[in-house]
């Protein structure tokens, strides 16, 4: 049993869903030699989150966006956490709501999503920085 880990570091990206499966895997620990294992992706932040889903069609990520900004608006005059601007307390409701981790399934030196799967970071600020991931394999090389 093999064990590696590394942080991947997500440049900015602006409030949204992206897809960033590609830049995941070119940083995360190297999978081509791990016959079966799992791939564990934890963002250290508290106004962003992990997801996986279509990685086909950009409007799906449109849709999320737009719905979780229905389902969580920002300014509610129930919000005492407001001193870091009107979309912060949305963003580690949505942070919560969405989660931190992914737990992805490794087989034959590939992750084993589905056809049409893909890593979202889920960006729930405005004005948010770089972001990081850290990538845990463990596995049977």
């Amino acid at each position: 049993m093999i064990w590696d880990q590394t942080i991947i570091e997500l440049a900015p990206l602006p409030r949204g869903f992206h897809l960033v499966t590609n830049e995941v895997l070119a940083q995360a620990p190297s999978l081509n030699n791990c016959e079966m294992g799992l791939l564990h992706l934890f963002i250290q932040h508290t106004s962003a989150s992990l997801a996986v889903n279509e990685n086909a069609d950009p409007d799906v990520r449109g849709d999320l966006e737009r719905h979780f900004n229905v389902m969580v608006p920002e300014s509610a005059p129930h919000y005492e956490h407001v001193m870091e601007g009107p979309d912060d307390m949305p963003a580690h409701i949505k942070s919560i709501l969405i989660g931190p981790s992914l737990t992805l399934p490794v087989s034959r030196g590939h992750l084993a999503l589905g056809t049409w799967q893909g890593i979202y970071l889920c960006e729930h600020r405005d004005q948010a920085g770089s972001r990081r991931i850290v990538a845990t394999l463990q596995g049977r090389w």
